[in-house]
């Protein structure tokens, strides 16, 4: 309701502020030009008439205006948004108040044409419609930019509905610039110095008034216009600012129906895709992990991988079948999900990747895609961490495998269905040794090789444990365990 009643005021004011100086401003080059006294007695009958055109163009002018803007802003008087329609209408703010005022001083111009035409010459009816005219232009034109600066608040929430496509364009607000700054004083000089000579007197005096007029309204014309331009800029370049420094979550007002409120609707677009872009990237990341996606992004859709020396750590829940059949089934979940917290946070820390979950067990990968410097290592203090961890919290027993190789690291599937995977005996036997440890009292079972390339810190927690027969090896596998 305040920014209608401020809305309204303001073009109360630019009404009666632009009408009356208008009026002054012809009746001042009148007077300067001689043209009262040269008409004779009807000079009284022109400035009656004058001032009760003056009276009732500004009541016409007012009550179009008002009907305009009710039309215009019953939306917003309701608490609603526009429609539509509603909006295009209140985009045409600063055009409809343009022209109402533009119409009514065109019909001030013929009346005052004929009217002096009946009491002096045709020479003296041209300076007055000329004159009239002048100070038509000078006043559709302020009533334009001011209005435009009055109804931003209107006009802003009209463009969230229909779009910044409205009439108001920067070539818009220069050409009527130009026009009050540059155009209208020009025409005014050159209609005092060509034939046919209008008026009786020394236009000297007339010429000053016009140059003054000039500096005044080319100065207001430019404060609205600069205010009308560079504030928006100033606001899409802090936006624009905060999105180089990694912001996201910004916006800039549309405020504007011409090209600037496209820039700004642009800006806000940018920030939009990039939002959705970090998005979709987090829940990529969640789903495959950061190193993958880092790596999909470096070698695109390729069906390609590279021969790596890596750590798999193998981690499975043991009597998994007993617990869904005592458990209901959201349960398990649950516990599944701290189980995994565990696992993530523990493989993280040391700088593996949780390559993938497969309904009770997980996959972790040291070496693949971001070499490690110390695979086996890292790999070994994270079985014990999730091992201890687990134990802890008592909800789950389970098993725990780590071992050793080289293994195809790379995207696998087809060009529309792509997955990150290792493949290579050592993952096989990360699996199979898991299926054992769920045996050893310490549920880890690491392999002879795993063990040979950690850091004798880490050796150091790991007891030989025995050579075991893994499901389809040839040869047994020395076993450790911690």
């Amino acid at each position: 309701m305040r920014t209608v009643l401020r809305a309204s005021l303001g073009f109360a004011t630019i009404g009666l502020g632009t009408s009356f100086c208008g009026a002054g401003l012809v009746l001042l080059l009148l007077w300067l030009q001689g043209l009262p006294e040269g008409l004779g007695q009807g000079r009284w009958i022109i400035l009656v008439c004058a001032i009760g055109y003056v009276l009732l163009a500004f009541l016409v002018g007012a009550v179009w205006a008002a009907y305009l803007q009710r039309r215009t802003v019953v939306w917003f008087l309701a608490g609603r948004g526009p429609t539509p329609q509603e909006a295009t209408r209140a985009l045409r703010i600063p055009v409809d108040l343009a022209v109402v005022s533009g119409t009514l001083w065109a019909g001030g111009a013929v009346f005052f044409g004929v009217l002096t035409a009946v009491f002096g010459t045709w020479i003296d009816a041209l300076a007055v419609v000329l004159t009239i005219v002048l100070g038509g232009l000078a006043t559709v034109g302020l009533t334009y930019l001011a209005a435009e600066r009055v109804a931003r608040p209107l006009l802003s929430a009209s463009l969230t509905v229909a779009g910044p496509r409205g009439p108001t364009t920067v070539l818009t607000r220069l050409v009527v610039t130009w026009g009050l700054s540059s155009g209208v004083p020009l025409v005014g000089v050159l209609f005092l110095v060509l034939p046919p000579n209008i008026g009786d007197t020394d236009p000297t005096s007339s010429l000053l008034v016009l140059s003054l007029i000039g500096l005044v309204l080319g100065a207001l014309a430019t404060a609205l216009f600069a205010r009308a331009v560079a504030a928006p800029l100033q606001r899409l370049r802090a936006v624009l600012d905060d999105i180089r420094a990694g912001r996201r979550d910004v916006a800039v007002p549309i405020d504007d129906a011409g090209e600037i409120g496209m820039l700004q609707t642009s800006v806000n677009d940018l920030a939009t895709g990039l939002r959705e872009q970090e998005r979709l990237r987090d829940l990529f990341g969640r789903h495959v992990g950061d190193d993958v996606v880092r790596h999909a992004l470096e070698h695109g859709v390729s069906l390609s991988g590279d021969m790596r020396e890596v750590c798999a750590l193998f981690v499975d829940v043991a009597d998994s079948t007993a617990l869904a059949s005592e458990l209901p089934p959201d349960e398990v979940v649950r516990r599944l999900n701290r189980l995994f917290e565990v696992v993530v946070a523990a493989t993280n820390s040391n700088g593996g990747l949780v390559n993938k979950f497969q309904g009770d067990a997980a996959l972790c990968v040291f070496g693949a895609p971001a070499r490690h410097a110390d695979p086996a290592t890292s790999a070994l203090r994270t079985a014990r961490a999730i091992r201890d961890a687990v134990r802890e919290r008592g909800e789950l027993d389970l098993g725990i495998g780590v071992a050793t190789g080289q293994v195809f690291a790379g995207q696998l599937g087809s060009r529309s269905r792509l997955e990150y995977t290792v493949i290579g005996d050592a993952v096989n036997e990360a699996a199979r040794l898991t299926e054992h440890a769920k045996g050893v009292p310490g549920r880890v079972l690491a392999s002879g090789l795993t063990i040979e390339a950690a850091v004798r810190s880490e050796r150091d927690h790991w007891t030989e444990h025995a050579d075991i027969h893994l499901r389809g090896r040839p040869a047994p596998t020395t076993s450790w365990t911690a």
